[in-house]
């Protein structure tokens, strides 16, 4: 056979092959590793090749524990089965839902609209406006329904800029010909070129229309790199956060410093660093920031910023006045903020005093709220109705129904969490973490400073290959681990890798906000590459920044806390780490 024809067979079964050969292949790990520890390991490598390669789809792979942890002796399965329902899977489910009420009445779209009308139209200050508007949504929404829908309105306000996309496409292509072809493509050009100087040449046209080109290209790139960004800033913004808190509470119960509020103390400013400095290097790289504007005449700049400028104010219009139910998604919403923000901050005394201690938490919170949802009216209710015999009597609207709840919620995302923390506690359980910790010792000899920026930049380059939930499921076990065994506070590694994972800005596979910025046909892969590698070390470096200033305050990262006890209790080794102090610096 063909070489080439039986290659491309082989791509295309290449899902049934690694379903077939990779349990095999795996085998002689349970010989090689202690009893236990290797049946575990054998599952959680199984699972990060089906996860990595996406063989099985990621919900049916994080249900493997259930049918694996009990049928090879590692865990019963009364222990694996609640992990896939923890409270911290109702916090995520309850900023699912309320995220849902807000699509569903439209207030995402109005948020995005307002923000745009604030800033103006300048490129770099439309770039920032888009960056702002996509990272306050996605704090709430998720990455890609954000980026879905901020990429048709990014598009509408660029088709006012600059005209057409194809006749800008036709410009920027090099008119050898001046006397034929090119005179014809003179009558494409949009009208404020047709109506500039006569003596102005091609070169000149083909020079502004690759700078307009490239301002659409900063345009669409900055949307699913802020909709990433964002996402770090609550715990419900994205799943790794979620499961940085699930697996704390795995490992170290009496870890009790990373809740809503204190989290969003301590991601928020990092968030608004990293979005301003990637900010400054999308609008220096696409043009948003170069003193050369796309248009030479004053008046006719204006006009070009006045007609996107009178698209914006037009879409606004349509949505008419603020609707009852817009009013109360809103309200709820900002209860829902606060309550989460409030129940326990750290720095503060929170609400939760009130109750018994340790009853209530964020998700108790969160479900009260979204409860509301499911009965609340989204109509103005009125007096006058009951009595009113003319008055129709169909039951009222809620502002959210179960239907489009189930519709809206990503199942598969839950599950997914689920498997994270079921595998996290095969882990624990089987002594496979302390196995692996006691292969990490000569990492210790790496300064803490220094391990934080190479953990950040390692999982920010294995996501670029892999989800990114996949990525913290497989390694926050190993690096909590390593925390333990170099007798560095857990959380000072913890955290960076859980952060720079959403740190996915390279390639178009990295993540679904990435694909769909991608699939719209006007970047290119180099763009991204090139754009994505400088994103990737500023985040590195920020992420560093704030573990070295403010979080080490906030969350005492200089000291060895008591909560911090080793992964498996029979581990008398690691238990003697209790209260060590160390020097963050190196």
């Amino acid at each position: 056979m063909d070489p080439a024809k039986f290659s491309r067979k082989l791509w295309s079964a290449r899902k049934q092959l690694i379903l077939t050969l990779a349990p095999l292949l795996l085998l002689p790990l349970l010989f090689v590793v202690p009893p236990k520890e290797g049946r575990c390991l054998y599952v959680v490598l199984l699972m990060a090749v089906y996860w990595c390669t996406e063989a099985l789809p990621l919900a049916v792979t994080a249900m493997l524990p259930v049918c694996l942890f009990p049928t090879m002796g590692i865990l019963p399965s009364k222990k694996v089965c609640p992990q896939y329902f923890l409270e911290t899977n109702f916090l995520f489910l309850s900023g699912l839902v309320m995220a849902s009420a807000i699509e569903e009445w439209g207030l995402h779209h109005r948020i995005a609209l307002k923000v745009l009308k604030i800033v103006g139209v300048k490129p770099a200050w439309l770039i920032l406006g888009m960056m702002i508007t996509s990272s306050f949504l996605s704090m709430w929404l998720s990455n890609t329904a954000t980026t879905a829908m901020m990429l048709p309105i990014a598009n509408a306000i660029l088709e006012s800029l600059f005209g057409n996309l194809e006749t800008l496409k036709e410009n920027c292509k090099d008119k050898s010909d001046p006397e034929g072809d090119s005179r014809v493509k003179m009558h494409v050009l949009p009208l404020r070129i047709i109506n500039l100087s006569e003596q102005k040449n091609l070169e000149e046209v083909r020079r502004e229309a690759e700078y307009q080109m490239k301002v659409w290209k900063g345009f669409l790139i900055s949307i699913p790199y802020a909709a990433s960004i964002g996402g770090t800033a609550t715990l419900t913004g994205t799943a790794p956060n979620l499961i940085l808190v699930g697996q704390l509470k795995s490992y170290f119960p009496e870890c009790d410093l990373i809740n809503f509020g204190s989290w969003f103390v301590f991601a928020f400013p990092l968030m608004l660093l990293f979005l301003i400095l990637g900010w400054i290097w999308i609008a220096f790289l696409y043009g948003g920031l170069n003193t050369r504007l796309c248009i030479s005449k004053h008046d006719e700049r204006a006009a070009a910023e006045a007609k996107a400028k009178a698209v914006i104010d037009e879409d606004y219009k349509k949505l008419g006045p603020i609707k009852f139910a817009e009013g109360s998604i809103t309200f709820l919403f900002i209860i829902f903020a606060v309550l989460l923000f409030t129940r326990d901050p750290k720095f503060v005394t929170g609400w939760s005093v009130f109750f018994t201690k340790g009853y209530v938490s964020d998700a108790v919170t969160g479900v009260i709220i979204i409860s509301i949802l499911f009965f609340f009216p989204s109509q103005c209710p009125s007096l006058r109705w009951w009595f009113d015999s003319r008055a129709s009597n169909t039951p009222y609207v809620p502002l959210l129904s179960w239907r489009k709840a189930q519709e809206s919620v990503p199942w598969n995302i839950i599950l997914l969490l689920g498997g994270g923390f079921a595998m996290a506690k095969g882990c624990e359980e089987s002594g496979l973490a302390v196995w692996i910790g006691n292969h990490l010792q000569p990492l210790a000899q790496v300064p803490p400073a220094v391990a934080v920026i190479l953990i950040t930049a390692f999982i920010a380059c294995f996501t670029e290959f892999a989800s990114n939930t996949a990525t913290i499921i497989i390694f926050l076990p190993v690096i909590a681990e390593l925390a333990i065994r170099v007798n560095v506070n857990p959380l000072y590694f913890m955290i960076p890798a859980t952060t720079g994972c959403s740190y996915a800005f390279m390639l178009p596979v990295s993540t679904p906000p990435n694909s769909i910025a991608f699939a719209s046909g006007h970047l290119m892969v180099k763009d991204m590459v090139k754009t994505g590698f400088v994103m990737n070390i500023l985040g590195i470096l920020c992420v560093s920044l704030a573990m070295n200033t403010w979080g080490l305050h906030m969350f005492n990262l200089h000291i060895y806390p008591d909560w911090a006890r080793p992964l498996n209790a029979s581990s008398a080794t690691v238990a003697t780490h209790a209260i060590t102090t160390m020097n963050m610096t190196g």
